[in-house]
């Protein structure tokens, strides 16, 4: 029996970019040129997650976190390397690795017309679950991220961002997944709503035995939340270890301080902010 709920063995990603130049001076020639170019997401990362752990990939936007989180939902395959969920191959055993998993990403659709109720309904018909059961389900899970009773057949579009990433984080937990995928669940959260995700997460993985990966760059969070946290920096793992393990590593440069944010810099050379502002330039 599988042992891990999570295997990754020398993943690799690469994205073609494609820039349009600027027209030459003097031409009037109407084709567009342009130039491609390749970006390296994910660089033959290796990794394994036992079943029951939350494990979290730290990193600034652009690093390759979403990536991997994609590539284990099977919304991307892999250009070389494994990646298994439960011993299934995401490339081979699509079908097998979807009824596992849920996903909770930052930019969760929904039918904006359409009221919680029924966006979660819709989601629960799609995983073959009865009418019966979800909808106690659905009102428990809404109650409990702190969305009040009058919201749930108002229309989507009328609710804050904080309340439908609720909605989104109701619909990942609706299915009762042995892998939960949460790609920045919090990011763009009031504090309060903030607090709320994060405590159900917790909650879901004490009552059901929920395997958790979840990406952020907060890195409160990140120590928080997680039984191991892998930094990651334009598509490596620079460490991989558990929070107060990697925080050692630079305690004795900053006492008895040390944070996330501290083991970041000390292990790339530069903030998350400068990580971020170079893929800016870069983009």
């Amino acid at each position: 029996m599988c042992t891990y709920a999570l295997e990754v063995e020398r993943v690799r990603k690469v994205f073609t970019r494609k820039e349009r130049l600027p027209r030459p001076e003097g031409k009037r020639s109407i084709r567009i040129r342009t130039k491609k170019e390749e970006v390296v997401a994910l660089k033959d990362i290796n990794l394994q997650v036992p079943k029951g752990e939350a494990f979290g990939v730290l990193g600034p936007n652009g690093s390759g976190k979403s990536t991997l989180i994609r590539l284990a939902s099977t919304l991307l395959l892999p250009d070389s390397g494994t990646l298994r969920i439960f011993g299934h191959d995401v490339e081979h055993d699509t079908y097998a690795v979807k009824r596992l998993i849920n996903r909770v990403s930052v930019d969760a659709a929904f039918f904006k017309k359409f009221s919680p109720i029924e966006n979660l309904m819709y989601a629960a018909r799609l995983y073959g679950m009865p009418p019966s059961e979800a909808r106690p389900k659905m009102r428990a899970i809404m109650k409990r991220l702190g969305l009040k009773e009058s919201t749930f057949r108002q229309p989507m579009e009328h609710m804050s961002r904080g309340m439908q990433q609720k909605v989104a984080v109701a619909r990942g937990f609706l299915t009762s997944p042995i892998l939960l995928l949460l790609d920045e669940p919090t990011t763009g959260l009031d504090p309060h709503s903030k607090r709320d995700v994060q405590a159900f997460v917790c909650e879901i993985r004490e009552t059901h035995d929920t395997t958790v990966l979840l990406t952020t760059h907060d890195m409160e969070e990140a120590d928080r939340l997680c039984d191991r946290i892998a930094i990651i920096d334009d598509g490596s793992f620079v460490a991989l270890d558990t929070p107060d393990a990697l925080k050692a590593m630079v305690q004795s440069q900053n006492g008895d301080k040390t944070t996330m944010e501290d083991v970041f810099i000390s292990l790339t050379g530069h903030t998350f902010e400068d990580a971020e502002a170079e893929k800016e330039v870069g983009a």
